[in-house]
């Protein structure tokens, strides 16, 4: 017998933290410092469901964030913002469990759909989405080993960079005011809303240990990049930007080498490039690394059974507020971009 509780002390915590941390299939964004993470930065309502055994041993849990707009609906992720999340359990009943209560809630939410990221397949009758793939390298014990790996091109390009005299920094929160200038250029430039600084700050403080910036300079100006999280054997970067006014001085390729260099020297056996669309344009530039897909697998419940609505900028509802959202100055799209993407998943 199988009961679900929602996790609300300090010691459930401590529990949904160490089931985590031993299972085989987890990701890092199910991890319990994701809900402060969310909490703090966008103000959501989470609702962390645990499922346990007769002998109270947890056999499951599922991370749930609410959002709710005017403009974009009610519906619960797991989870927003990033390419994971999602059900993580032991066995079906478990699983069932969980998903029962989840639909439950939504439908006490007034949610109108309910959207799991996951990295595997599941045996589950939900609708589900293949659009994504994570773009993942297996990385050797020595940068020096991976160096030799790489197409010729692409090592040209490192060392133009090496040549104009481009230094790096990978280190927190000394450097998230250069990481933020860099991302909200390139997000305004790309006529995507940006995420709050404190989305950024709150992930380097929930995770001291596993998170890191990593900045290319030219002198003192920022001209790319990166937010590396590291969870068991793998290093991640979710969030990589570079200013395109300094697109010739290949500070981008730099910033990835110098990213892999930091995952080999600190030991990770896996790079995650993060996600892509298959065949497209950073699919094909994480390719040339060596970088191989990997599948994703979004599963979606609808409380009405029709197909969950399209969010993506590829909507064409959104190509005039795209193309308006490109023309504004970055000031402005860092004060009112945080209010509109926090409801964007």
């Amino acid at each position: 017998m199988i009961s679900v509780t929602e996790v609300d002390t300090y010691d459930a915590g401590i529990a949904w933290d160490r089931y985590v941390l031993n299972h085989s299939m987890a990701s890092g964004y199910q991890l319990m410092g994701w809900r402060r993470v969310v909490e703090k930065a966008f103000g959501h309502r989470t609702f962390y469901l645990m499922a346990r055994d007769q002998q109270e041993l947890v056999r499951g849990v599922l991370p749930l964030v609410f959002l709710s707009s005017r403009l974009f609906g009610r519906f619960v992720v797991s989870m927003p913002f990033v390419s994971y999340g999602g059900l993580l359990t032991d066995t079906l009943e478990a699983q069932r469990a969980l998903l029962e209560t989840a639909t439950g809630l939504a439908t006490n939410l007034r949610a109108t759909h309910i959207e799991l990221r996951h990295q595997r397949l599941l045996n589950l009758d939900w609708a589900s989405k293949r659009h994504k793939v994570s773009m993942r390298l297996d990385l050797p014990r020595e940068y020096g080993t991976l160096w030799t790996r790489f197409p010729s091109k692409l090592r040209s390009q490192i060392r133009r960079a090496q040549k104009e005299q481009l230094t790096v920094r990978i280190e927190g929160n000394e450097i998230l005011d250069d990481f933020y200038r860099v991302f909200a250029r390139n997000m305004r430039d790309l006529g995507t809303p940006v995420y709050g600084r404190r989305f950024f700050e709150a992930i380097l403080e929930a995770f001291p240990k596993d998170a890191r910036l990593c900045v290319v300079y030219l002198g003192r100006q920022p001209v790319a990049a990166g937010f590396l999280y590291g969870f068991q054997n793998t290093l991640e970067i979710p969030w990589a930007s570079s200013d395109r006014r300094f697109n010739r001085l290949s500070a981008n390729m730099l910033l990835y080498s110098a990213a892999l260099e930091h995952a080999c020297r600190e030991g990770f056996q896996v790079f995650d490039f993060g996600r892509s669309t298959p065949g497209g344009g950073t699919s094909r530039f994480k390719e040339q690394w060596g970088a191989q897909p990997a599948p994703l697998y979004w599963y979606h419940w609808s409380a009405d059974g029709h197909a969950v609505p399209d969010l993506s900028p590829k909507n064409s509802r959104y190509g005039l507020p795209i193309q308006v959202w490109k023309r504004l100055p970055v000031s402005l799209t860092r004060i009112i971009g945080p209010a509109i993407v926090r409801n964007i998943p």
